[in-house]
């Protein structure tokens, strides 16, 4: 993210390179950065004549060669943005030579998602050289909390830990997803609003306590009648909770318990570290691993494994979204 800024930073302050190659496994930062020269590089009356936009799976490099190498009109400079620009990954080292000896007129962006560059070759080092070459890694799980917190404090806004965990939980690490939501929340919501789980409830259709979060919580602390109530709620609401998401989210809770049984450093630090997951979260696990030894776990794991292949619809097609519930909750508890 410090990056990014800096990337943003330098362009405000006038110090614009003639190369922007943005790559990596994370779409969220490319097209935050790709949207900002869009929008800012050149002034609104300049764009019809000077802001060329190419999607890599139209256009070969030689294309994105000529579109760079003209000047621009009633300008200082134009803009040409390569979106989707993984479509080249085959060719685009024949982009070296413009590389080498870029038009100091024209502002040339690659939005190469989800791949990256081999760093060791020529045409990496020359972009690098001569341009700015900015990998979008995924976020880990354990870091989302953090970011979320960070956005929203940027924007006006708080977030309550148990709200902020939910997030987390139910969009995982997409950070364009989870951006998506946080914008829904500030057009509804005040800013100095502090968001808690309540809201997420009302407007993005969580339920703060029918979910996947809840019934973890009840199974680490064995609170059966919980546990039931939820499931029953999932039974009763198949469209909202699929089996397939409920079984592989609770698979990946068993598996992180076992982890954690495993290690030896259980400072806390260390353990959100190693099982991925929010310190907001650990309390949950302190308490499923006094209740839940290690052996147990296991074979809750193997269950849960047995669990999800039924509810794929193999070998067993007779049985309801309530019985596969059941039939978990039952040799979990067992």
């Amino acid at each position: 993210m410090d990056e990014v800024v800096k990337i943003i930073n330098d362009i405000k302050a006038g110090n614009i390179k003639p190369i922007y190659f943005f790559m990596g496994d994370e779409p969220y930062y490319i097209d935050k950065l790709t949207e900002y020269i869009e929008q800012n590089v050149l002034q609104e009356h300049e764009r019809d004549f000077n802001q060329t936009i190419l999607y890599g799976r139209d256009v070969t490099v030689e294309d994105i060669i000529g579109n760079a190498k003209r000047f621009p009109m009633m300008a200082d400079r134009q803009v040409v943005i390569v979106r989707e620009a993984q479509e080249l990954s085959r060719t685009i080292d024949k982009i070296e030579s413009y590389v080498e000896n870029p038009q100091p007129t024209t502002v040339l962006v690659f939005a190469y998602k989800y791949k990256t560059l081999d760093k060791r070759k020529k045409v990496t080092k020359l972009l690098d050289k001569h341009g700015v070459v900015f990998e979008s890694k995924k976020m880990y799980d354990n870091q989302v909390g953090t970011w979320i917190s960070r956005v929203l404090q940027g924007k006006g806004y708080a977030i309550e830990p148990k709200a902020n965990a939910m997030l987390v939980e139910f969009l995982g690490n997409d950070l364009s997803r989870i951006s998506n939501e946080l914008n829904k929340l500030q057009i509804i919501l005040p800013k100095g609003h502090t968001i808690n789980p309540k809201d997420i409830e009302e407007n993005i259709g969580f339920s703060k306590d029918f979910n996947v979060f809840e019934l973890q919580n009840a199974l680490g602390s064995k609170n059966q009648l919980k546990a039931y109530q939820i499931a029953q709620y999932f039974a009763d609401n198949p469209k909202d909770n699929p089996m397939v998401v409920t079984t592989s989210l609770v698979f990946s809770f068993f598996v992180k318990l076992l982890k954690y049984h495993g290690l030896k450093d259980k400072n806390p630090k260390n353990v959100a570290s190693v099982l991925g997951v929010s310190p907001f979260f650990l309390k949950d696990y302190d308490v499923a691993l006094k209740n839940y030894p290690m052996k147990k776990v296991s074979s809750i794991v193997a269950t849960l494994r047995d669990i999800d292949v039924k509810s794929k619809g193999v070998g067993a097609n007779a049985l309801s979204t309530h019985d596969l519930l059941k039939e978990m909750l039952v040799k979990i508890f067992s």
